[in-house]
């Protein structure tokens, strides 16, 4: 028998979307086609590599090895996919873009589909961002962040404010005297005592917001942690609890009322957002469009500065 290496992207799927369902969604192949692939796998290798519950499939430890082991070439071996299915098409251009997931929920997102070329969105951590950037597998990012690579260029084209936000059932009467009176001390130990949203992945801005601010680093945990900022805006939408995130992300919702802008700090917080390109570029007009779209979003901060 010879080891297929489609079974071993079907595996990939499923031990990363927990059933076959997903992996069959996934790979758009059909789920007695997943069943097949990975019987023939644990055929293959001789042991069992998930355990089947109602609800989900859970790897073995032979399942989590062997998945540690293939990651990273099947990685490589589906982004070379990617780069090759690009090369192919010389009748329509594909770019890849990197940023975070709520920038472009919040800008690129309703402009997709009146672009005349295709695109591919990979969201992950900035530094990853700026290295794929540099590698070619990344043709355009957004970043508050730059380096120096040689072959790289970033262009400032806005900058976005971390404020602290909250819902627009908040009961302020005790913390609005308090940030008259600039009273810090007073402030933070209130602050300390409320509802707080975060995200999963970062709480960069309610860290280097606490610092700058209060002098004393953060030393409760939020209350509720959430996927993503936009589940931060849409929970506090109406409703009650504090969060530090970037204006822009939330400014419909405080236009709105549903969301207060409660304060900028003694020390405001802005990051400068840039557009990173390689230097040399054969999707040079595909990249000005989107940059377009960006620099006409006007992604200015909240208080119409």
């Amino acid at each position: 028998m010879i080891l297929n290496l489609e079974w071993l992207r079907t595996f990939k799927a499923i031990y990363e979307k927990e059933t076959l369902t997903g992996a069959a969604q996934a790979l758009y192949i059909s789920q007695p086609g997943v069943s097949l692939h990975l019987n023939s796998l644990e055929a293959y290798t001789g042991y069992k590599l998930f355990d089947r519950s109602a609800k989900k499939m859970i790897p073995t430890e032979r399942g989590k090895v062997l998945y540690n082991f293939v990651l990273e070439p099947i990685s490589k071996l589906e982004t070379a996919e990617e780069l090759f299915y690009r090369s192919t098409k010389a009748d329509r251009a594909t770019i890849s873009i990197g940023m975070c997931f709520e920038t472009f929920q919040f800008t690129l997102e309703k402009h997709i589909s009146s672009l005349p070329f295709n695109v591919i969105i990979k969201f992950g951590d900035y530094p990853q961002m700026i290295h794929d950037l540099d590698k070619g597998l990344l043709d355009l990012i957004i970043t508050p962040h730059k380096d120096d690579q040689k072959k790289l260029e970033y262009q400032p084209f806005s900058k976005e404010r971390i404020v602290l936000v909250c819902g627009s059932k908040t009961n302020l009467k005790s913390l609005t005297p308090l940030l008259k009176e600039n009273n810090t001390r007073q402030v933070e130990s209130w602050l300390k005592q409320q509802l707080w949203y975060s995200t999963a992945a970062d709480m960069g801005h309610l860290k280097n917001f606490w610092q700058l601010n209060f002098k004393s680093n953060l030393d409760f945990k939020p209350n509720y942690i959430v996927p993503n900022i936009s589940s931060i805006v849409r929970c506090l939408s109406g409703g009650q609890g504090f969060s530090v995130i970037p204006d822009f992300l939330c400014r419909e919702e405080i236009n709105s009322g549903k969301v207060k802008l409660v304060w900028e700090g003694n020390h405001v917080v802005e990051n400068t957002l840039y557009f990173g390109t390689r230097k040399k570029t054969m999707y040079e007009k595909e990249i000005n469009m989107v940059k377009d779209i960006f620099i006409t979003q006007e992604l200015l901060p909240a208080t119409g500065r």
